[in-house]
């Protein structure tokens, strides 16, 4: 590969990157062909993009990133050996919850989670996994916020409905007892 070609891939990872605001980087080492072409086929049905990427490639891309986020230790821990990057959609657990599923299907250890970024946020490490897989996504999370906010306004509603039908019914009985 030229220096153009490979100042091309990093301008083009580099855009990818500051265009997905999640990404996983795994290690495929030790995967052999058949292994990560099926591992390619579950982020194709799961509508991510996978690239096996050279891990300086990877490290000149993330220096040009301009969001805010030091991602000097994804190049002195991270990217050691064979890494791919998975291009997460919108939902940021969704990568990890596919990782965790190949694993189990294929039972091979690979690909092991390295590094994620999500919205920003650097996670590295594969003990990190199961605490990615259970992420909810913005749009859970703001369901749960409106859920919360309307939870006083519907007890308060219902205790007034409670209060004005017991009102009645003593009303209704000193009623009957005056007249009686």
């Amino acid at each position: 590969m030229t220096k153009q070609e490979k100042y091309a891939l990093v301008d083009a990872l580099s855009e990818k990157l500051a265009n997905t605001e999640n990404f996983y980087i795994t290690n495929t080492g030790g995967m052999t062909v058949k292994q990560i072409n099926s591992f390619r086929g579950l982020c194709y049905k799961a509508d991510f993009e996978y690239k096996i990427v050279k891990n300086t490639l990877i490290a000149k891309a993330l220096e040009r990133l301009d969001n805010g986020t030091d991602y000097s230790e994804f190049s002195d821990i991270v990217l050691k050996g064979t890494s791919g990057i998975i291009f997460g959609g919108e939902a940021a657990n969704a990568p990890a919850k596919m990782l965790k599923e190949f694993k189990k299907s294929s039972k091979w250890e690979q690909p092991l989670l390295k590094g994620a970024s999500i919205d920003g946020f650097p996670f590295i490490g594969a003990e990190h996994l199961e605490a990615l897989s259970t992420l909810k996504s913005k749009n859970e999370l703001i369901g749960d916020i409106i859920g919360l906010l309307q939870s006083p306004a519907t007890n308060v509603i219902s205790a007034l409905q409670s209060g004005g039908q017991t009102l009645t019914g003593i009303l209704k009985t000193l009623e009957e007892r005056e007249v009686a």
